[in-house]
């Protein structure tokens, strides 16, 4: 019905209309062509099969018009899914799946299924996807993840992984052969243990390791809601220290608002959380002046409006 819908919308519009959506889109195609976007993936748009065709078809076009998209895909709801129907508790402690050699197991299944199918639909649309995890050609480092304690009864974590470093040789080779990586979320230890990673985290470190032009962390809600309660559609760096720091932000935002936080302080340009929820979010929030979410910049440099204008209109 929502497609229909939406349908009828675009018939509705006049040509002049239309020419002029497309028109808008242009200095933010130039602005980004030939630069890296780092794109996390994952929340209720990955259960959603029209939102997930969507996404890639989204993903396959931002490579087309010659900017470079990487894919780093969560999946935490088909992990349970399939975690029930093999019959295995599901476990967290402090929001971190406890995960021993079975959960592991399953984890990496759900994880390779949705790979796949996110990697097929990009090339079913034009793209040129190639499916990766941490343990193809070693490229992501891993540790245990160790939390501060917090009593005397804190549970063994298991094979939950932390970042050691990331080598970017791989991806870079893919992106210099326009090639689309879609990166699963397991990294390596070295002794070859394999690790399941936090993918914001992970989306967050390949960003800075890269140096990329934007992160883009697509999440369940509209965005990164401020002191006031209402939705903050531009934040610095020291806005989202404090918000962090005065414990104003909760749940599973508190690893996204941090991934974007680092990332602005170590070289990314910027940093957008958006609702995966919304359809073509990823077209919205990168080609038009508006955008659909919460943007991230660093402290320095003009207001964000102003620094984008002059960029993107630049020459």
């Amino acid at each position: 019905m929502l497609t229909c819908a939406r349908s009828s919308s675009i018939l509705a519009m006049s040509p002049a209309h239309k020419a002029h959506i497309l028109a808008e889109a242009l200095p933010y195609i130039r602005a980004y062509h030939g630069k890296t976007l780092v794109i996390r993936f994952g929340g209720n748009a990955m259960a959603d099969p029209v939102l997930k065709a969507g996404f890639a078809r989204d993903v396959a076009l931002l490579r087309l018009v010659g900017m470079k998209p990487i894919v780093v895909h969560g999946g935490g709801w088909r992990i349970d899914e399939l975690a029930w129907q093999m019959g295995i508790e599901t476990q967290r402690h402090r929001g971190v799946r406890i995960t021993d050699e079975r959960t592991l197991t399953v984890i990496e299944m759900a994880l390779g299924e949705l790979n796949q199918e996110l990697t097929a639909l990009i090339n079913r649309h034009g793209g040129r996807a190639v499916g990766l995890n941490g343990q193809d050609g070693r490229f992501i480092h891993a540790r245990p993840l160790v939390l501060e304690p917090s009593g005397s009864d804190d549970p063994a974590l298991g094979f939950v992984g932390d970042i050691d470093s990331i080598d970017t040789g791989l991806i870079e080779l893919l992106l210099s052969r326009k090639f689309v990586p879609v990166v699963m979320p397991i990294g390596v230890g070295a002794d070859g243990t394999a690790y399941h990673i936090n993918s914001d985290l992970l989306a967050g470190r390949l960003a800075r390791a890269l140096k990329a032009e934007a992160l883009i962390l697509m999440t369940n809600v509209a965005g990164v809601v401020g002191r006031d309660g209402k939705l903050a559609y531009i934040m610095s760096a020291g806005d989202a220290e404090a918000l962090l720091r005065d414990e104003v932000v909760h749940g599973g935002m508190r690893p996204r608002l941090t991934a974007a936080l680092n990332a602005v302080r170590e070289g990314v340009r910027s940093v957008h959380v958006i609702d995966g929820g919304v359809p073509s979010a990823l077209l919205l929030e990168v080609l038009t002046a508006e955008g659909v979410g919460t943007a991230v910049r660093s402290d320095s440099g003009p207001h964000f409006l102003e620094d984008s204008r002059a960029y993107l209109f630049a020459g």
